[in-house]
């Protein structure tokens, strides 16, 4: 009888266990960007990260240029360093050559962001789909950055 009344409270307890960390959800850390139809750069939390300007410049909030796309589909950044390449389709290669992003239609305003994979990681408004791959990679390097950064200081 204590067998059973043993196996019958660790069954319990598994089970209540269980059912506590399923009840819990996972918090979505992936960096994700939203590019609006006037060519705001916003992170998934609505904090805006900077600007597409009239001559195709992104720009951070103070105005500063951060990155343009050539003629020809190279990134280059502010010191005139190649990030990258942007195709007229909406994908983008780092350096290497190596495919990072894409873009995928979602209807005729808005397309998504996805990697290789098809995760999400943002969407933009069909006019910047050529900045949409570069401004991710762009924005999510500086928040890289800025994590090292308190990691070192602390």
């Amino acid at each position: 009888m204590k067998k059973l009344h043993l196996f019958l409270f660790i069954l319990t307890m598994t089970t209540a266990v269980t059912v506590s960390a399923s009840g819990q959800t996972k918090k979505d850390t992936t960096f994700k960007i939203i590019i609006n139809a006037k060519g705001g750069i916003y992170d998934h939390g609505g904090t805006k990260l900077g600007y597409i300007d009239k001559d195709n410049i992104v720009r951070n909030n103070k105005g500063q240029k951060l990155y343009f796309i050539d003629g020809n589909g190279n990134v280059i950044d502010a010191n005139g360093k190649k990030l990258g390449m942007a195709r007229k389709n909406g994908s983008y290669y780092n350096i290497n050559g190596e495919n990072i992003l894409n873009t995928k239609d979602l209807d005729k305003e808005k397309c998504a962001i996805l990697d290789p994979q098809g995760h999400n990681f943002g969407t933009a408004h069909m006019n910047y789909k050529l900045h949409a791959c570069a401004a991710h990679c762009y924005f999510l390097e500086q928040q890289k950055k800025k994590e090292e950064a308190k990691k070192a200081k602390s």
